[in-house]
């Protein structure tokens, strides 16, 4: 259970975003954090100087202060744009399979088991712990078909303090008989109990949200599809999430499906699911003209390296030309999909997925910068979340999800070790290059202490 922090008080080196391109490092910063967000950063701060600036801000000189050694600092919490949570014990299993093989042969077997409350309770337990031990501060989650299951994934997620977005997968055809809904009445009906179940757990939206989860439209026909587009036209706050040309096999069965659309992008706008609230994972083959409804729209990109280039096929999403158009990009650790949980991960596939398409492509401008992969975990992936405002950086008004990172040998760090010459660029890049959860030694969501 996560413990209550009314106020901490950090002194030190805070890393985050300013733009896709471009981080700030903010060595002897002061940031004061009360009632879950931050209220005051102050830069520059020398260490003398700290009881008098608190008491500028209106607080004790005594006020207990976190005072980050050289080889510690803050980052924003990681932000897993798309996750399969259902998938938590399948990672790393099914790979060379294409896609529907894939589903049909270890996916769907495996989310079948969610009909068991007490598989799920377990089983989910377990997700959420992992991923907040990984600093993965917020998730938008695809659940089960099962109503019942998804309730308890967001029970979970509320109990243990990890903001996310949970949904309850909609899919009537192109699965076995035992795991679809029985019908497209069903799949909404279960969909609008979970709902209203939702405004019960957290009213608010204060850190579990609902989402809208058409599993792709391969799984969904026309008649469900215009009833989930209904109920996003009836909750005009609430975010969508479903798949976006994601394999070859993929895009020609959804072609043959549904012939009346030339690509996917017309297929989802006309049933009012492409929007400033869409979430779509993995957009590896759109055309030009699919981009340009990409950015027209406002859409969101869960950029899902891993999975993308471990499964059967190898692909590339083009996140430089999205990122260059101002197209909402984040990463997602796609588990099980892919196969691994870790941000840091996704961080360094973007990296070697985007030099790949540049030798493949023989062009080097196609290449993400490690300050862009860093941004996608964070700002970038707050951005497709519909949280830019509130959470990815540590501008004051903003919510305080955040880690702390320590890269100090003593400590049994994962990182590369610290010279003394090492500047805190240097620093930076060691840990994301080579660190991994043992570095993450703390982890705060709205405040609250979760790891």
């Amino acid at each position: 259970m996560a413990s209550a922090i009314t106020s901490l008080v950090f002194h030190g080196t805070l890393v985050h975003s300013t733009t896709p391109q471009e981080i700030e490092i903010l060595t002897d910063a002061l940031i004061v954090i009360s009632d879950s967000k931050i209220v005051s950063l102050s830069r520059s701060v020398a260490p003398s100087s700290i009881p008098q600036t608190l008491t500028t801000l209106g607080l004790a000189p005594t006020t207990p202060c976190t005072l980050l050694k050289r080889g510690e600092f803050l980052i924003p919490g990681f932000i897993d744009t798309h996750n399969h949570a259902p998938q938590w014990t399948q990672r790393g299993t099914g790979r060379g399979l294409q896609i529907m093989d894939w589903l049909n042969t270890v996916t769907f077997p495996n989310e079948a088991k969610y009909a068991s409350p007490a598989h799920a309770r377990r089983m989910y337990a377990s997700l959420v712990a992992g991923f907040l031990k990984q600093g993965v501060t917020t998730a938008s989650y695809y659940g089960s078909l099962h109503g019942e299951a998804t309730k308890i994934l967001a029970e979970t997620c509320l109990s243990k303090g990890q903001r996310a977005l949970v949904g309850k997968c909609n899919m009537v055809r192109h699965a076995p008989d035992y795991y679809r809904d029985g019908d497209n009445a069903e799949s909404l009906a279960v969909t609008e109990d979970f709902l209203a179940y939702m405004k019960t757990l957290d009213p608010e939206c204060k850190l579990v949200q609902p989402i809208l989860t058409p599993r792709f439209a391969i799984c969904c026909d026309e008649e469900l599809l215009a009833g989930i587009g209904a109920i996003a036209a009836r909750e005009s706050g609430m975010m969508i999430q479903t798949h976006f040309d994601e394999a070859v096999q993929e895009v020609e069965l959804t072609r043959e499906l549904f012939p009346q659309f030339g690509n996917e992008a017309d297929l989802y706008e006309s049933f009012g699911l492409f929007n400033e609230r869409t979430i779509m994972a993995h957009c590896i083959y759109p055309n030009d003209y699919e981009i340009g409804r990409m950015k027209e729209c406002d859409v969101g990109v869960a950029h899902c390296p891993v999975s993308n280039t471990t499964g059967g096929e190898w692909g590339a999403a083009p996140i430089r030309r999205y990122l260059d158009l101002g197209i909402k990009v984040g990463l997602g650790t796609d588990s099980g999909g892919g196969f691994s949980s870790s941000i840091i991960e996704a961080i360094r596939q973007a990296l070697i997925t985007s030099n790949g398409l540049a030798t493949m492509k023989g062009d080097k401008s196609v290449m993400v910068t490690l300050n862009e992969a860093f941004y996608m975990a964070t700002l970038g992936g707050a951005k497709v979340c519909g949280m830019g405002d509130k959470i990815g950086t540590f501008a004051v008004g903003k919510e305080f999800d955040a880690l702390k990172i320590n890269t100090l040998e003593e400590t049994g760090s994962a990182s590369t070790i610290l010279e003394d010459e090492d500047t805190m660029e240097v620093i930076f890049e060691k840990f994301l290059m080579a660190g991994d959860d043992r570095n993450i030694v703390e982890v705060y969501v709205q405040g609250r202490s979760v790891k």
